[in-house]
């Protein structure tokens, strides 16, 4: 199995998992309950357009530090569906710990604007998948992920940024990045799961992940991503073509 497979497996397999799907009407309505704004407003609109910056970086934060608290409790490798994790192929601690990890990157979109990344059926859709390897990509550190998904979602705007004449960047032009993204995740889940033993990516200690270590590992995860999301917000036309200027000299 190539790198670039055995990431997608993972994310494959991790999406499964019951707890990870998230609802985004469900999961909007709850985060900002305590706020003025109505509920159908928030929907419509999308919190990036009702609330500043800095409130908008508070409820990410308390998504985060709610996510990885609850991660440091879960026992790992246990009450997974029957099929979802081989342990020969997709280790089940493994599955769950990255399934925690998509999770967060949902929350984290939806609070900056992201609509559903899944369908009417509730299925994860091409064009979502993407966007979850590139989320993926910028909780790794790979570079050039933040400023691909940038330039991809303001590209899908219909209102954001209309005075910049966009340059088509295409989901084939994009597909290097995302190749380079799958590649590393692959690597460095083969060398340090696969290689060295699950413990050097996902520190278990009797089948329960430790709570300081996964701590440790998940957060700064999911730091990375709310400060590239972040960066959506008041989004201006230098941004844009400085995001563009990444991602050409990244896809040549």
């Amino acid at each position: 199995m190539s790198p670039e497979e055995t990431a997608l497996s993972v994310i494959e397999t991790s999406i499964k998992l019951p707890f990870v799907k998230v609802n985004r009407e469900e999961f909007l309505v709850k985060q900002f309950r305590n706020t003025s704004v109505k509920a159908t407003d928030l929907l419509e609109k999308g919190p990036e357009k009702l609330f500043s910056k800095k409130e908008l970086d508070e409820i990410a934060d308390k998504v985060i530090s709610s996510n990885v608290l609850k991660s440091t409790s879960a026992s790992f490798a246990t009450g997974l569906p029957g099929g979802i994790a081989v342990a020969a192929t997709i280790p089940a601690d493994l599955a769950q710990f990255y399934g925690f990890v998509l999770k967060i990157a949902q929350e984290i979109s939806y609070v900056y604007g992201y609509k559903s990344l899944f369908d009417e059926n509730n299925e994860l859709t091409d064009e979502a998948k993407n966007h979850l390897i590139l989320f993926m990509g910028v909780m790794l550190g790979v570079t050039a992920a933040g400023s691909t998904i940038r330039v991809a979602s303001i590209q899908a705007s219909k209102t954001a940024l209309q005075q910049i004449p966009k340059q088509a960047l295409t989901k084939t032009t994009f597909y290097p990045i995302l190749k380079k993204v799958l590649k590393i995740f692959g690597i460095k889940l083969t060398k340090s799961t696969f290689g060295k033993g699950i413990s050097k990516i996902i520190p278990v200690v009797g089948g329960v992940v430790s709570g300081s270590l996964n701590y440790a590992s998940m957060k700064p995860m999911a730091k990375n991503l709310k400060n590239e999301l972040g960066k959506i917000v008041d989004y201006t036309e230098e941004d844009y073509l400085k995001d563009i200027e990444v991602v050409e000299k990244n896809i040549k």
